[in-house]
């Protein structure tokens, strides 16, 4: 499994919490940055990690800003992009379960470590159920083709 993972500043310490499961699942991870804790955009650590996951060089993407607000936004201005915000687990197993959310949102302000981890975990352990939820998956897929058309 290949991870894209992309924060703001505000991100920064949460993400080595985030990398620490990954690397218990045995992720690939694509680090976009930031490493810096100098004030940084978040549309571009967002973007950049949908893109990832969108053109298939990354199967998820992982998305962290101060409220994870932003951030979700922007990524979910890629076409092809779900990110869902979390923060609790239920909301994380069931955006993987019923939305197929292929990129997990989180604000560093907003969860501490420890939470953040098992949100992680609950992301990661959950799978898109499919049946009634697939004909919703694909009214959001046609949402986004409607946009591009739309430009």
């Amino acid at each position: 499994m290949k991870v894209a993972i992309g924060c703001d500043h505000a991100g920064i310490d949460l993400k080595s919490s985030v990398l620490e499961v990954l690397d218990e699942y045995g992720a690939h991870v694509i680090d976009l940055g930031t490493n810096e804790r100098e004030s940084v955009d978040y549309p571009d650590y967002g973007a950049a990690v949908a893109r990832a996951v969108v053109s298939g060089e990354a199967d998820l993407g992982v998305v962290l800003c101060g409220t994870g607000i932003g951030i979700s936004i922007a990524a979910n201005k890629v076409v092809g992009a779900r990110a869902a915000l979390c923060h609790d687990t239920f909301s994380a197993r069931m955006s993987r379960e019923h939305n197929d959310a292929n990129i997990l949102a989180m604000g560093a302000r907003i969860v501490g470590p420890g939470l953040a981890q098992e949100i992680v975990r609950a992301w990661l352990g959950g799978s898109f159920a499919g049946g009634r939820h697939q004909r919703r998956v694909e009214k959001l897929d046609q949402l986004d083709r409607a946009r591009e058309l739309n430009g």
